[in-house]
């Protein structure tokens, strides 16, 4: 007899969306989510339920230039897609999803062009069944956009933050410095029952791109407004409200209290995953899954 694992294959596919009009990435009763709606699309293709595994799970109005996800399928059904055209299946399932979506979405985002869909599928690929989206990640990179300037602020721009305040970049930056590295960010976290608010932070930045403050953060991986609460905190340090200092005495006091600053959702972008080489994809998840839970 053929083993289920035969039978089916693993997908992974690569997307961006708009957060605006999402309660964020996973599914809730009753409320428009990413997941919801790509899963909904997916279901409608292979004809089946299919459940998505994702790399990071924005919040509500979180947008993403590039999210990872990764569902198993029929593989009788994958290798039926594209018919008789000369289209890969996952150029075909690309195509399929992204009608569906664009159908769908016709009906939620007010005034929007005939086509436009406010999530799209760029592609989908057939991975080792090892491939995990979410923990055989090696990193997440997010920017946070600020315009703190009266002079840059575009109403039509719903991904910036405006702010009166002129922010002090070099103190930002300064501050970020100790929190590189590997720490408990409980101070920064929303916890989840039973999982690590242990995290390793790659990068930590600001900068100005035409007129525009792009705030950097790049892990392993990041907790529950892990993001939102660094952005949070590192705008009071530059605004002059708090003391270069603070940032790194509430990492130390490792304790979510009245003082946590958590920025606005709709300036941040998940804007890139990284992945170790194929060989690599199930040792990575592996140790990940012992590491953070």
């Amino acid at each position: 007899m053929t083993s289920t694992l035969a039978q089916n294959l693993r997908v992974r596919l690569d997307l961006g969306y708009d957060g605006n009009h999402f309660h964020g990435w996973a599914a809730q009763p009753g409320l428009r989510t990413v997941q919801d709606e790509l899963e909904k699309a997916l279901s409608v293709v292979f004809r089946e339920p299919v459940v998505l595994t994702v790399a990071g799970r924005t919040d509500a109005g979180v947008h993403a230039r590039h999210q990872v996800a990764h569902c198993d399928v029929s593989r009788a059904a994958w290798d039926a897609l594209p018919g008789r055209s000369s289209r890969t299946p996952g150029e075909s399932l690309v195509l399929r999803l992204n009608s569906l979506l664009a159908r769908s979405a016709g009906g939620v985002v007010a005034g929007a062009p005939r086509g436009y869909s406010d999530v799209v599928v760029h592609s989908a690929l057939e991975v080792p069944a090892d491939f995990d989206a979410r923990f055989s990640a090696l990193w997440r990179a997010y920017t946070y956009r600020i315009a703190d300037s009266v002079a840059e602020w575009d109403p039509q721009r719903h991904d910036v933050l405006w702010l009166s305040d002129r922010l002090d970049l070099d103190a930002m930056n300064r501050a970020s410095v100790a929190l590189l590295g590997e720490h408990d960010f409980l101070s920064y976290c929303k916890p989840r029952e039973g999982a690590s608010t242990i995290r390793t932070l790659l990068d930590l930045g600001f900068e100005r791109v035409e007129g525009i403050v792009v705030g950097r953060a790049k892990a392993d991986a990041f907790c529950h407004s892990q993001v939102r609460t660094l952005m949070g905190t590192l705008i009071e340090v530059g605004r002059g409200a708090r003391e270069e200092r603070w940032p790194l005495l509430r990492l130390e006091e490792c304790s979510r209290d009245g003082q946590v600053v958590v920025a606005p959702p709709h300036p941040l972008t998940l804007e890139e995953i990284g992945y170790p080489g194929a060989a690599e994809f199930g040792a990575q998840a592996r140790l990940a899954r012992r590491y953070r839970g």
